[in-house]
């Protein structure tokens, strides 16, 4: 049995926990080191099980706990090249490993693939993970829907996809254009629609859930991201992460 659980989801921090009976690793670590184990202690998950962190780019809502969660419970995090580069200092462990974007990792019984994604970061990726005949993506901070996330995508029963922003609401928002034109750009973030588009045109019989994630708190709402996939609810799960707490343990059936 598999476990997957969106430990945060927003622009105020990212971490994703996906696990077996015997391991497990996270996508992320965009909150405090004691509020990761906090989360994961209320959700009865075990961090003694985490092997590794992943982690998708540079930014500090992705890398945040990073460095004291490695410390702390003797495990390396895994950068891409520019990732490592960009990163700040403060941020950068001293148990480190590297991953190459487009050849998949061993780790464990895992097989992480990393692959490239459009974001404004420095060499940015996504992740799909392979463990006991299932695949589980993570897939938020896409600017675009590029034929990567396409193929990564079609091969999940899982996904944490993400359904940043509704458009109107970011238009006619407070924030300032420059910032409105970047999270709208082809190296910023996915909308409901463009989120919609995507389970739409290319989900299959092989996708079952779908988290719903990096809901903005400014320009997005948990009841118009599902409003916006209510054509799709009677064919898939669809979960709304949150910005403050853990998700329900989903359990995946080898």
């Amino acid at each position: 049995m598999i476990e997957v659980c969106a430990i945060a989801s927003g622009s105020n921090g990212n971490c994703y926990y996906i696990g077996n009976e015997d391991e497990a690793i996270l996508i992320d670590a965009g909150i405090s080191c004691k509020q990761i184990l906090l989360r994961m202690e209320l959700r009865g998950l075990d961090s003694s099980k985490l092997k590794a962190v992943f982690l998708t780019h540079e930014h500090a809502d992705h890398i945040r706990g990073a460095r004291v969660l490695s410390k702390k419970l003797n495990i390396p995090v895994f950068y891409t090249y520019g990732t490592w580069n960009k990163a700040h200092k403060s941020s950068k462990t001293t148990f480190y490993r590297y991953i190459q974007i487009g050849e998949p990792l061993s780790w464990g019984s895992f097989m992480v693939h990393a692959f490239a994604k459009n974001h404004d970061a420095n060499e940015p990726c996504s992740y799909r993970i392979e463990t006991e005949g299932q695949s589980i993506g993570v897939m938020t901070d896409i600017g675009a829907v590029c034929s990567n996330v396409i193929e990564h995508f079609q091969q999940c029963s899982v996904v944490f996809l993400e359904s940043n922003y509704d458009e109107q609401m970011l238009v006619n928002g407070s924030y300032p254009w420059y910032l409105k034109q970047r999270i709208l750009s082809d190296v910023g973030h996915l909308s409901n629609a463009q989120a919609f588009n995507l389970v739409l045109k290319y989900g299959n019989g092989i996708l079952k859930t779908v988290f719903l994630s990096h809901l903005s708190g400014e320009n997005n709402t948990p009841e118009l991201a599902s409003e916006a996939f209510k054509a799709l609810h009677d064919k898939y799960s669809f979960v709304c992460t949150s910005r403050s707490d853990a998700s329900e343990v989903l359990l995946v059936k080898a």
